[in-house]
């Protein structure tokens, strides 16, 4: 069995399949279309920090049918994502299995502790990627909303996230997304953007939105104690930044399904269910290891209070936008 990093000698390959690929990267596929890409091509629209690795695996099938399959990864995160698998007519009779334990281990060498794939529930290839190593760690459905968001609004503050705001939505992100998801998932340290709610002080609803030339991702993580979220959220929808005539995809996750309620109250329309999968690269294992407190006048200090350090990361923001109550439009704070 032959596979190879994609070459330049591909691309017939490719384009031959340009309308039967299987796309596994709901984020992508949506936002910026459903297009096989080469190695490098991403750079365009994903920027610098986001590279794609694309191989060719040859005699997979019965009937010697090449199949292509990419991963991209984001510099500095922990895990990459399986973008697609070509041609899908072919792959409920391929072998997949050494093409992902090619690709997990040249993923692997990049940094990558874990591949992610979002698969329909429906999909043929759902079974397939289990038999190779791939778990469900949670679902979710992905809504559309064409239009402006119907019904009522609640006039609340909204704000562009800021640096200073990462200890309050690390906090609201971890009261509301499982543990499970978590160390597949992390909050970004970086490049997050997106709106934040407050209520008596604490960030009680935080909206992560990224930019495509055919939508806008919408990923909300709002805590349960929140009322009348479908109003609030009428009212951030309405005024986002950019927007133009895009459409928004907004994706709910099962351990926030109660949100499909809001979601579908201000008129977005239900995708399919989609499993999101892990297959994992490495295994957790806790060290147990002891330091030893120096003395310090004579005395040794108590081992109760953690020390935490802060990283001093720079975060690229939307701008400096608030959404006032009073203001039927963005201003600049």
């Amino acid at each position: 069995m032959n596979i190879h990093p994609f070459e330049w000698r591909d691309f017939p390959l490719l384009h031959r399949y340009r309308k039967q690929g299987l796309f596994l990267d709901s984020t992508r596929t949506f936002i910026h279309g459903p297009t096989l890409i080469p190695m490098g091509a991403l750079l365009t629209f994903q920027g610098p920090a986001t590279r794609s690795y694309t191989y060719r695996c040859d005699n997979c099938s019965p009937a010697g049918i090449p199949l292509i399959g990419q991963m991209t990864h984001g510099l500095g995160n922990s895990y990459a994502r399986l973008s697609f698998l070509a041609p899908e007519n072919s792959l409920e009779i391929a072998d997949l299995s050494d093409l992902v334990e090619y690709m997990t281990e040249q993923i692997g060498a990049q940094g990558a502790f874990h591949i992610l794939a979002d698969v329909n529930e429906s999909s043929h290839v759902y079974h397939l990627l289990r038999r190779v190593g791939f778990a469900i760690y949670a679902r979710q459905r992905i809504w559309r909303l064409d239009k402006q968001a119907a019904g009522e609004e609640d006039k609340v503050t909204w704000r562009a996230i800021r640096s200073s705001d990462m200890i309050g939505a690390r906090s609201l992100y971890s009261n509301v997304v499982p543990g499970l998801v978590q160390q597949v998932e992390p909050l970004p340290k970086k490049n997050l953007k997106g709106f934040i709610h407050h209520h008596n002080g604490d960030i009680r609803a935080f909206v992560e939105l990224k930019y495509g030339k055919y939508g806008i991702w919408v990923q909300p993580y709002v805590h349960p104690d929140v009322e009348n979220i479908d109003r609030k959220l009428v009212y951030l929808l309405n005024r986002l930044p950019g927007r133009r005539n895009r459409p928004l995809y907004i994706c709910v996750r099962s351990y926030q399904s109660w949100l499909e309620i809001a979601v579908e109250a201000i008129g977005a329309q239900p995708g399919d269910h989609q499993a999101e999968m892990v297959r994992h690269l490495t295994i957790a294992n806790r060290l147990k290891q002891t330091h030893p407190l120096h003395a310090r006048n004579g005395t040794h200090a108590e081992p109760t209070a953690p020390i935490a350090q802060v990283e001093n990361a720079q975060f690229l923001e939307l701008s400096d936008i608030e959404l006032h109550p009073r203001a039927d439009s963005v201003s600049r704070g």
